[in-house]
């Protein structure tokens, strides 16, 4: 992996992006996503994320899977989201989430990006373009860990907080692809 662009861009293409989700056609999108950042503190305090709040993510994520979430059993979500919030074990993390309705791969990272003390990126095909990675038919842990430490070397080279490393990715990629 690589970035197609210096990391010297990234403030300023994050910052691009977020004048873009101002504007009135994504301005739905820029809500969801300010209603989801919001909820960060008392999701790191509770270390779990209720059933409405997991549909947030999924329907500001995966539009199309969100209705599945409500598949779901509020306890059962508890446990899981719980769990996930709470392990060490970074394969733990990720890929019990994806045993939840709604919650694949992509979704899954989100929770971790938005929800987790640790620095998580967004798995989006937007920013694998950015990055020069191939999105995989199957998505594998081994693939997922390579991209969270590739990602958080950047963030940590350039002082970027993972948010707006993951808003430049999507930018870059939307400008460019």
């Amino acid at each position: 992996m690589h970035l197609r662009f210096s990391e010297k861009d990234i403030e300023d293409l994050a910052k691009q992006y977020l004048d873009r989700q101002q504007k009135e056609e994504s301005k739905r999108e820029f809500e969801e996503e300010a209603a989801l950042v919001g909820l960060r503190n008392e999701i790191l305090e509770k270390c779990v994320l209720t059933r409405d709040q997991l549909e947030r993510v999924a329907r500001w994520k995966s539009p199309r899977r969100a209705s599945d979430v409500k598949k779901n059993a509020e306890d059962y979500v508890q446990a899981v989201t719980g769990f996930a919030l709470q392990t060490p074990n970074e394969r733990a993390r990720i890929e019990v989430l994806t045993v939840l309705s709604g919650v694949k791969w992509a979704t899954a990272s989100a929770i971790l990006h938005l929800f987790h003390k640790d620095k998580y990126p967004i798995l989006d095909f937007r920013a694998l373009w950015s990055v020069n990675a191939e999105v995989p038919t199957d998505y594998t842990f081994d693939f997922w860990w390579t991209y969270v430490e590739f990602c958080r070397g950047i963030a940590d080279r350039t002082g970027s907080n993972m948010r707006t490393l993951d808003r430049a990715l999507w930018q870059y990629s939307s400008d460019n692809q």
